[in-house]
């Protein structure tokens, strides 16, 4: 399964901002990190953060697409059912910005 964000490097503070239209239709994830998109450290705290968000380990996550682009995706290891019970409860309580 993947999860596709959209991260804004050097935010004010690190945390998930809502959820956004993507361009291709569907959703994306916003999400700031106060690291520099520099050496992948931007990178390496996004999947720090939803590691700590998602309440699963870091090796769970990794990135698979976007490496330098804002546009990223996620992967997301391990039973796809377990994923979606996980995201569908934690995304409830984001709201959709424009």
């Amino acid at each position: 399964m993947r999860l596709l964000v959209r991260l804004t490097p050097k935010a004010s503070r690190d945390g998930v901002l809502g959820l956004k239209p993507a361009a291709n239709g569907g959703v994306e994830l916003a999400i700031g990190v106060t690291a520099v998109p520099e050496k992948g450290k931007a990178n390496a705290a996004l999947l720090r953060l939803l590691a700590k968000e998602l309440g699963v380990a870091g090796r769970d996550l990794s990135l698979v697409a976007g490496e330098t682009d804002r546009h990223k995706q996620v992967a997301l290891d391990g039973d796809v059912t377990m994923w979606r019970a996980r995201l569908d409860a934690w995304l409830a309580g984001f709201r959709m910005k424009d």
